[in-house]
């Protein structure tokens, strides 16, 4: 188990180090001088020998490759920059909007397994028929609505015309109602038709037929035996489910002024904040990175055949 580990972390590392030196190099690369940005931002006319003195400051007169290493070692120590437009560390304003991300990603992938799941066995189980149509025409629908017009609807018919939930803002329980909602639609349409052909293709299953004819009872069947061995594709899916919450969200976000990440990423690409888009990116990359290696690990207590093949 811990070579497997190991094994996981050490593929890690050449994809955060690559995920560095492209959010470094986009950043550096784009038009503008961070020094002018950066003295706008604070209100102060940006004179030549000003701008000049900045630059010396911050070290953007050095080449590129010692710039890139020079934030990198910060990186390492925890320190991302100050933000331009807050005047206040990078990780210091990350963290303190983290929390919101994940409870809206929290509530959005629970609302969506209690739709998807029960939703893909009965499509499932009424394959061809009525009932199974009826699922598969509203997942389809739910996948083509784009995010951010389910979003400005619900808020036209519960915040406008019925006025029982609030716009804006992380006010109670009653505010991760709609942006969560939002998130769900797209997520639990998508994925009740992949765990509607995962179960189709468990039931198809030599040792599913052999269980019927011994006579054993269709939903013992279906609750013993093909969801647990659909278990792998269910964890993939709450695996990617999460990491695209996390990272995905910034427009619900700003539609619905949720004080989380994705908000603050999307102010920070407004007012070309590079510091906070760069530490937005790599917090964004190690997290949907270690979710990916926990999904992994998963993987090998749930399929005995990944076990067998690491001890052969």
């Amino acid at each position: 188990m811990r070579e497997y580990i190991i094994e996981r972390l050490i593929h890690l590392i050449p994809v955060l180090f690559g995920i560095t030196f492209l959010t470094f190099a986009l950043t550096y690369f784009s038009p503008g001088d961070p020094a002018v940005i950066m003295l706008s931002a604070t209100g102060i006319t940006p004179s030549p020998e000003l701008v000049q003195q900045v630059r010396e400051d911050l070290g953007l007169n050095k080449p590129f490759l010692i710039q890139y290493l020079h934030w990198l070692t910060g990186v390492f120590r925890g320190d991302f920059g100050i933000s331009y437009k807050y005047s206040k560390p990078v990780l210091e304003l990350i963290v303190s909007s983290l929390p919101a991300t994940f409870k809206l990603a929290g509530a959005s992938l629970f609302m969506m397994m209690v739709i998807a799941l029960p939703l893909s066995i009965i499509s499932a189980l009424h394959r061809n028929k009525a009932l199974d149509y009826i699922i598969r025409v509203i997942s389809f629908f739910g996948i083509s609505m784009p995010g951010f017009w389910v979003g400005l609807l619900l808020i036209y018919i519960f915040s406008i015309k019925l006025k029982i939930l609030p716009v804006m803002g992380d006010t109670g329980w009653t505010s991760i109602i709609m942006p969560a909602a939002t998130l769900t639609i797209a997520m639990a349409s998508k994925y009740t038709r992949q765990l509607r052909a995962s179960i189709l293709e468990e039931i198809s299953q030599d040792y599913v037929i052999g269980a019927k004819a011994r006579g054993v009872k269709e939903r013992v069947i279906l609750l013993k035996h093909v969801l647990q061995s659909s278990l792998l594709s269910i964890v993939t899916l709450l695996g990617l489910s999460l990491g695209s919450l996390l990272g995905g969200t910034a427009i619900v976000e700003t539609i619905f002024s949720w004080p989380g990440v994705g908000k603050l990423a999307i102010e920070a690409i407004f007012s070309r904040d590079y510091p906070l888009i760069q530490g937005y990116v790599v917090w964004m990359t190690v997290i949907y990175v270690l979710i990916n290696m926990v999904v992994d690990i998963s993987y090998y207590f749930l399929d005995p055949r990944i076990r067998l093949e690491k001890r052969a």
